[in-house]
């Protein structure tokens, strides 16, 4: 039986995939982007951050909110990054296929990989799951890494991947001033955007200092600190630029 590390719940989620959602956020993440605000969730071993339960558990927990889902609603596993603990969402989302729940996963892809063991657990999950929300942080690999922490090639490739199988996606993008909103940038994620056969909808996230406090509270320094989140006009041509549509 796996347990999963769940750092906390969204009981009525409205933006992490279609419908209203029971959202359960998962300990653990590789990623270590500069804008990120649940930096409390990196650790995977930080006991102060998580509470482990059981599959069963959760889904009867979220089944007290189904009433309000409606038909395109259910539960989003995010993280940190979910995939961190596959064998955990595996049980999961076979539970939840049993009692009829929509799956969905807010992933960075970042675990990805073709290798064995991983490669067989992800498609066994697949099987199991109806949708995923997929961040690119930076399309470019030495911004990425610089971002992130780590390269975006397996990444790219999971992506790739998910549309040989012709799994939904939804492409999410965090905005950035003067870090990923350039418009040579955007234009190469649309054009790979635009190799995919999969993707259900391209959302652009406006950047946001709101997690802030949790480097503060952890004694971490954050670099964009500074920044300030991007202006609607800003956020509305990075939109327009990934859908393909006319910029002005």
């Amino acid at each position: 039986m796996a347990i999963g590390r769940v750092h906390s719940i969204e009981s009525f989620g409205s933006v992490d995939g279609p419908g209203i959602r029971y959202i359960i956020f998962l300990q653990g993440c590789h990623m270590r982007c500069r804008y990120c605000h649940n930096v409390d969730t990196w650790d995977m071993d930080d006991v102060k951050n998580y509470h482990e339960k059981e599959a069963s558990v959760l889904l009867d927990q979220a089944e007290r909110y189904r009433s309000y889902w409606g038909e395109d609603g259910g539960i989003t596993v995010s993280g940190g990054d979910p995939l961190l603990q596959i064998d955990f969402l595996i049980e999961l989302f076979r539970q939840a296929k049993e009692r009829k729940i929509g799956t969905c996963i807010d992933t960075s892809l970042n675990p990805f990989r073709r290798e064995e063991p991983f490669f067989s657990k992800f498609r066994d999950l697949m099987s199991d799951t109806d949708l995923l929300l997929v961040d690119i942080k930076h399309i470019d690999p030495a911004r990425h890494k610089w971002l992130t922490g780590q390269d975006n090639a397996n990444i790219l490739d999971g992506i790739r991947y998910l549309d040989s199988i012709h799994k939904p996606i939804w492409i999410r993008q965090v905005l950035v001033p003067g870090i990923t909103d350039q418009d040579a940038d955007l234009y190469r994620t649309r054009d790979f955007i635009a190799s995919l056969s999969n993707v259900e909808k391209v959302e652009v996230l406006p950047y946001h200092t709101l997690g802030l406090y949790k480097w503060e509270e952890l004694g971490m320094k954050n670099s964009l600190a500074d920044v300030e989140p991007p202006t609607r006009e800003q956020t509305e041509r990075a939109q327009k630029i990934l859908r393909g549509e006319p910029v002005d």
